[in-house]
């Protein structure tokens, strides 16, 4: 089943050159008219199963592995609320290069900075003091108070330890000391694309035991109600500018 099949139409006042009557109509399909999930549906946990979308994997071809229909790409589609294919979903390694390329301009460009975020810096007592990712200038400096002689660990991936001065005794002012450490580590632009690509893989599968009534759904969310436009359940009419007295 096609998505667009199941649109309804709009009766619309032709405007092809080649048209007979000025009245002349043609349909066409009403893509303002959108389906969505029901809530019932949507926050039930045990409707949907969590899916990484592979290399290279396109909403067709995932609708054929999981439901033996191509064409039912548009469940996957709306059950992840996407719109726009292109820029919600993945693009493949080769496309994500080109797109960086035609963005930034040249592989070195790439390798350069795009912004700079914080590492997570703990305290002697394994508390987070500073959170992991968050956008900070280059030139960031966090202080914090810490103990003599005591090592703070950050994440070793990007920083290097952080070195206090002695042990906590409470007896002794001299203990606690002031700690500052420039924490700003570049994230390149090439990091943050593909960063920002990958994102878009984990989506939601809505199991093949809940289709049918999704399909019923969205079929009968599709139909027109009784207006002064209505011509039949799947189609109504478009006003005709070029009457008057309407």
């Amino acid at each position: 089943m096609s998505y667009f099949r199941e649109l309804p139409d709009i009766s619309a006042v032709s405007l092809l050159p080649g048209r007979q009557r000025s009245d002349e109509r043609v349909l066409i399909k009403n893509i303002y008219k959108r389906a969505k999930l029901r809530t019932d549906i949507d926050y039930a946990i045990t409707a949907f199963d969590i899916k990484m979308i592979k290399e290279g994997e396109r909403p067709d071809t995932m609708a054929a592995e999981l439901y033996d229909d191509p064409e039912l790409d548009w469940v996957i589609m709306t059950t992840n609320n996407i719109t726009n294919l292109r820029n919600q979903w993945p693009l493949s390694n080769n496309d994500l290069h080109s797109y960086m390329l035609d963005k930034y301009g040249s592989e070195a460009a790439l390798l350069e900075p795009h912004h700079y975020e914080t590492p997570e810096i703990r305290d002697q007592f394994n508390r987070t003091v500073l959170k992991k990712g968050l956008i900070v200038d280059e030139d960031f400096t966090f202080t914090y108070v810490g103990l003599n002689n005591k090592t703070i660990t950050t994440d070793k991936t990007n920083y290097d330890s952080i070195q206090a001065s002695s042990e906590f005794t409470q007896a002794y002012k001299d203990s606690f000391i002031l700690l500052n450490r420039k924490a700003a580590g570049p994230v390149s632009n090439f990091k943050y694309e593909t960063k920002r690509n990958d994102a878009k893989r984990l989506i939601r599968i809505l199991r093949p035991e809940f289709l049918g009534g999704f399909v019923a759904d969205m079929r009968n969310i599709m139909k027109y109600e009784t207006s002064s436009q209505y011509i039949n359940r799947t189609t109504k009419a478009a006003y005709n500018p070029r009457e008057t007295g309407v």
